[in-house]
């Protein structure tokens, strides 16, 4: 959520954004909606402040008139009785009066929060313009000793690629027709070492981010309140890419909602809290279980393992100060881990800027790495894939604003400044069965086995090929 004041003092720039990012947002009607709201609370707390001092001026008047009363009759007793029936009318009509204004002030707040939750963050001034994922910008590509991705498959290894398709059937890695015959669509069943190479990169992401770069393992529910989904940024935005689980027709409760990474329960984590400026930054990994409707992705990538409804993932979180050049430097650090690990698993990739129009509300800035899937790419003359890029990882920048929904806070150390919202960010460490795919594609042999990569050998039971 961005800031309200500041919207009030700069309302271009969040114009700007929004145009930016390619979203419609009245953020003209929220500002008349807001003027009218502060209006109608400054109006009625006036009043108040009116009214408490008439109460203090009329007390005393009061007393005396209903003194008088008792000695009173006749006409002199009427005038009293009337006289004491004004002075208390007035507090009564200020009253009514006030209780008009908060109605007003009420009426429109449900508004102005449903338009403010859906305010973009505005992108930084060095995110490139652009209107889709087109645009976006390559920064630097990694290949590994001996393979050059712009040239054939062939060309470096001396035979031509399987796609994982293959590569899974022919060494019984995956089962797809069990998978959809229980599940549907976008549905898989993994066997054997291929279940075995899953669970070593998810095991070696967890043990790379917590023995190699000091990040608190966590674990966290999957299963969520809506305000969770909410306070994350997740929702209003992307509430049709989320499973629903409709509890309080049953009588469990509060409804829930599946979640799509582990983000979001490793923000949820100190959601209304207040941290102390020294515990920062905090620095969190979990491994989850992760669920996408994938609504709108009808056709598009719906064999094998590549777009699914269901994986498990390593995620990265960091919890910084409010401190642009904190966030900065966190960001380029989290990146860095991922490049890392994509190079002790000898996989080509490339780190692409996303532009404006491809960040999303809550991102002032996303990178996003994609490895070298050899299966990818239109087919050539020969039948062959040419390869292409698939995006594995997505790192973001998010200054405050998953922290001003969650109204995560921190102390200063001084204790001079109060307390200031939080800056985050999250990366992808290893998402699989997805990271499976450049794993088997470009580690495969012209015998059609799969050298295990070395270091997820310790993890697989020493298995060095997979036959």
């Amino acid at each position: 959520m961005i800031d309200l004041k500041q919207l009030r003092e700069t309302p271009e720039k969040f114009k700007d954004g929004a145009r930016k990012k390619g979203m419609d947002i009245d953020i003209d009607r929220l500002l008349r909606l807001d003027e009218e709201h502060r209006s109608a609370s400054s109006k009625a707390e006036n009043l108040r402040a009116e009214q408490r001092k008439i109460e203090k001026d009329l007390g005393p008047q009061i007393g005396k008139l209903q003194g008088q009363l008792k000695a009173a009759s006749g006409d002199a007793k009427a005038a009293l009785e009337a006289q004491l029936a004004e002075l208390k009318a007035k507090p009564a009509a200020l009253k009514d009066e006030i209780e008009a204004l908060q109605k007003v002030a009420a009426a429109v707040e449900p508004t102005i929060r449903e338009i403010l939750l859906t305010i973009p963050l505005p992108p930084d001034a060095d995110v490139p313009v652009g209107t889709s994922s087109e645009d976006n910008v390559e920064v630097r590509f990694w290949d590994p000793a001996g393979f050059d991705h712009r040239k054939p498959f062939a060309a470096s290894k001396g035979f031509a690629p399987k796609t994982h398709i293959q590569l899974c059937a022919d060494l019984k890695l995956a089962d797809f027709p069990r998978g959809v015959k229980m599940a549907g669509t976008r549905s898989y069943v993994l066997t054997g070492s291929g279940m075995l190479l899953h669970q070593a990169l998810l095991r070696y992401a967890v043990d790379f981010m917590v023995h190699t770069h000091g990040f608190t393992p966590m674990s966290v529910p999957v299963l969520v309140r809506e305000e969770c989904m909410v306070g994350t940024g997740f929702f209003p935005a992307g509430r049709e890419q989320a499973y629903f689980i409709e509890e309080s027709k049953r009588g469990g409760g509060a409804d829930a909602f599946l979640t799509g990474t582990g983000e979001v329960g490793l923000m949820g984590l100190h959601q209304d809290e207040i941290l102390d400026e020294a515990s920062l930054p905090r620095k969190y990994v979990t491994v989850s279980t992760c669920f996408r409707r994938e609504a709108g992705a009808a056709g598009k990538d719906t064999a094998g393992l590549y777009r699914i409804h269901q994986f498990d993932k390593v995620e990265q979180v960091v919890i910084c100060r409010a401190d642009e050049a904190e966030s900065r430097a966190w960001h380029k650090k989290m990146l860095g881990f991922v490049e890392q690990l994509l190079q002790s698993l000898e996989l080509p990739y490339r780190l692409l800027q996303c532009c404006t129009g491809d960040l999303g509300v809550k991102n002032a800035d996303m990178v996003d790495v994609e490895c070298w899937m050899p299966g990818r790419g239109e087919l050539g003359a020969d039948g062959q894939p040419a390869g292409g890029y698939g995006e594995t990882h997505s790192a973001s920048r998010l200054y405050d604003y998953q922290c001003r929904r969650l109204n995560m806070r921190y102390k200063s150390a001084d204790g001079k400044s109060g307390t200031v919202f939080c800056h985050s960010l999250n990366n992808t460490v290893a998402a699989s069965p997805r990271l499976m795919i450049p794993v088997l594609e470009n580690h495969q042999n012209a015998d059609g086995t799969v050298t295990v990569p070395k270091v997820l050998r310790p993890y697989m039971g020493g298995m060095e090929v997979i036959r």
